[in-house]
């Protein structure tokens, strides 16, 4: 699936929060998320390598943790993520499997998330984390084969700047 992500540091949660309150935007309850992200040896960033990653998600302390595997690919030239998401039944072995072909850890990133669905294929997410100062907002819009990417990048930075942010960062998390 094709998307653009779109991520900014909030200059205040609560008055991020706040905005989208007020048109009837409301974001789920907090979960939580860690993700363990491998990279292909001779990782560069900014190159287009892909990246992996092992997900483990809890939204509800009385239900069991649900693992996926996620592929991510930024290809510059278009400014558009590639990212392919699946549930994996077998954590270990996957990780087992992740490391034959040559991938190696370089990152754990655990963080508090919320989201919000803003319309279809269009999500905010709110997150914090953890071991970093303040919080972060992030858009992922899906593409359709025939939008374009600066158009969708673009009303990506205006919903933003509508929520008073223009703080924006191209760094992934594991980069911060």
């Amino acid at each position: 699936m094709k998307k653009v992500i779109l991520k900014c540091k909030l200059k205040n949660r609560d008055d991020f929060e706040d905005k989208l309150s007020e048109i009837d935007l409301d974001f789920s309850p907090i979960y939580w998320q860690h993700d363990r992200i491998y990279v292909p040896r001779g990782y560069k960033p900014n190159s287009n390598y892909p990246r992996l990653i092992m997900r483990t998600e809890m939204k509800s302390v009385d239900k069991p943790a649900k693992y996926y595997f996620i592929l991510k690919r930024h290809i510059e030239d278009s400014g558009v993520d590639i990212v392919e998401e699946t549930s994996v039944t077998d954590y270990e072995k996957l990780v087992n499997i992740i490391l034959q072909l040559g991938f190696k850890p370089v990152a754990e990133i655990s963080r508090r998330r919320q989201d919000l669905q803003m319309g279809e294929g269009t999500y905010i997410y709110l997150d914090k984390i953890e071991n970093r100062s303040g919080y972060y907002a992030k858009i992922e819009s899906e593409l359709q084969s025939t939008d374009s990417v600066t158009e969708a990048r673009e009303d990506l930075k205006k919903t933003f700047e509508t929520l008073g942010e223009s703080n924006f960062t191209p760094s992934t998390y594991f980069e911060l």
